[in-house]
């Protein structure tokens, strides 16, 4: 039996800060889960619960993998986005995970490094073809992990996806890039963006729920932004402004 598209989802977009105590932040992430359980899509920050720890990366990488097996305890019929840094083989990776009924549906990579943050000095690139729309349930969702936001050829590697969800780490000082970097693709895919940026002090914020008209559910004030994607916009647009 095919899974038809809903009419809409519930979503929520987190905006918290990232704390020095690995478990804090994991106790903060499933309490906004238990707080958002009528949500059916969840997104929180770019390693958002170690941050980029580079001196303790061992620590990181390992608490994360514990921390990952007690959020697919936790998450059943939602569907959760988060990032990790895990490590494979010798290598440590910023890896974006999706969760849904307690499984890991879809890996991710980072394939853009930010090398004014070190990034590529610590951790180890993903492949770019693993950037792709993937199906959960008759919706075709994509991720890009922060950085990779600035990267017209990964816009293209996403076309067609109904919801480009985007877990960032995106500094206070490129606040305005992030917001129009990401309404634009908003608009240029025709589908729902869903931005979750850290609220840490040096931190843009603006997390945010874009429709495929480019209008916004912002507030920078919240830990957790709500919107609607409606699904019946993203039909309506791309009948009205036909891009093939």
């Amino acid at each position: 039996m095919l899974n038809r598209t809903p009419k809409t989802m519930e979503a929520v977009v987190l905006q918290f800060s990232t704390q020095k105590r690995y478990q804090e932040n994991l106790d903060k992430l499933i309490e906004w889960i238990g707080m958002h359980h009528e949500k059916q899509i969840i997104v929180a920050p770019e390693v958002c619960l170690t941050g980029y720890d580079y001196e303790h990366l061992e620590t990181a990488a390992m608490f994360s993998a514990k921390a990952l097996k007690t959020l697919k305890k936790e998450i059943g019929g939602q569907i959760l986005v988060l990032t990790l840094i895990l490590k494979e083989g010798d290598e440590y990776v910023n890896q974006a995970v999706v969760i849904h009924k307690h499984r890991v549906v879809h890996r991710q990579n980072k394939v853009k490094l930010f090398t004014l943050g070190d990034e590529d000095l610590y951790l180890h690139p993903g492949r770019e073809k693993k950037i792709k729309p993937f199906e959960i349930e008759g919706v075709k969702y994509a991720l890009l992990i922060c950085f990779e936001l600035r990267f017209k050829d990964l816009w293209k590697r996403v076309e067609g996806a109904d919801v480009v969800m985007v877990p960032a780490r995106w500094g206070k000082l490129r606040k305005q890039h992030l917001e129009i970097l990401s309404r634009a693709l908003a608009v240029m895919n025709q589908c729902y963006v869903l931005l979750s940026n850290s609220a840490d002090s040096d931190m843009a914020r603006s997390s945010a729920i874009i429709a495929p008209g480019g209008d916004t559910v912002m507030d920078d004030r919240k830990e957790a932004v709500e919107g609607i994607v409606d699904f019946r916009e993203i039909k309506k647009m791309r009948r009205y402004i036909v891009m093939d």
